[in-house]
């Protein structure tokens, strides 16, 4: 595994669902060409599917409901509206889409399975194909798409509670601070210290709403108090987090 793997750090946070789903549900469609009906094409919205399937996109041969902590995970708020993928020119993605096709037709023991994998694996691969793509506006894609400034969101998205600063993360990226700090704004659209605290409010929603002490939530956050991590809370959501806790399914 490569050091510094840019989607590993942010999977380890956020848990990946998939259920297949009836035609026109879903938000992950794998198309294909008749008369064949070989699968050719790959369309996922991030955030829920936008309309209806146009009829003249090839025959939709699988259809699933993804989710990868919605909104709150700050890679799948950043990804644009829909993601593409064409299998002419990547086998092993062609393959991907047909071993899930099979899968989900054939319908054997352990297939749903086997589906929810392959749809995790081919999400994996189409957020790898983003990364790598770019983004044309700032954010964590356009971050994560550069090589240096990819170090040091890991090494804030590996360990949220560090107390760091701007120069050690200007180290993690191999860069000087002027040159790090200004071209973290320009690509991320917003300064490291300020997605840093957006990162880990994103994280103390989560565990608060999962039911963890607030005490431990923010030790393990770099925060020296409860008090401290309530404050900050409060100023980002716009309330506490025990309103947050008793409004949780």
């Amino acid at each position: 595994m490569s050091k510094f793997d840019r989607l590993s750090a942010l999977m380890q946070h956020f848990q990946m669902s998939v259920q297949t789903a009836e035609p026109g549900d879903g938000n992950l469609v794998i198309f294909g060409a008749p008369p064949q009906n070989h699968p050719e094409r790959v369309e996922f919205w991030p955030r829920g599917q936008a309309g209806r399937i146009d009829a003249g996109s090839g025959r939709p041969l699988f259809e699933a409901v993804a989710d990868w902590g919605g909104t709150a995970n700050p890679l799948i708020a950043a990804l644009p509206e829909k993601l593409v993928l064409q299998t002419a020119a990547d086998e092993p993605m062609a393959l991907l889409l047909r071993m899930l096709v099979s899968e989900a037709d054939d319908a054997r023991c352990g297939s749903a399975s086997a589906v929810n994998r392959l749809c995790e694996v081919l999400i994996i691969r189409l957020l790898r194909h983003q990364i790598e793509r770019g983004a044309t506006s700032p954010g964590l894609i356009s971050g994560l798409a550069d090589k240096r400034l990819s170090r040091a969101l890991i090494a804030i998205h590996e360990q949220p509670g560090r107390d760091w600063r701007n120069g050690e993360l200007a180290e993690a990226a191999g860069m000087s601070l002027s040159r790090f700090s200004d071209r973290f704004v320009i690509r991320v659209g917003e300064t490291p210290q300020a997605y840093l605290r957006r990162w880990r409010m994103t994280l103390a929603r989560q565990e608060i709403v999962a039911g963890r002490r607030i005490q431990s939530v923010a030790r393990r956050l770099g925060y020296g108090s409860p008090e401290a991590l309530s404050r900050a809370f409060r100023r980002h959501f716009g309330e506490s987090p025990m309103v947050v806790r008793k409004a949780a399914p």
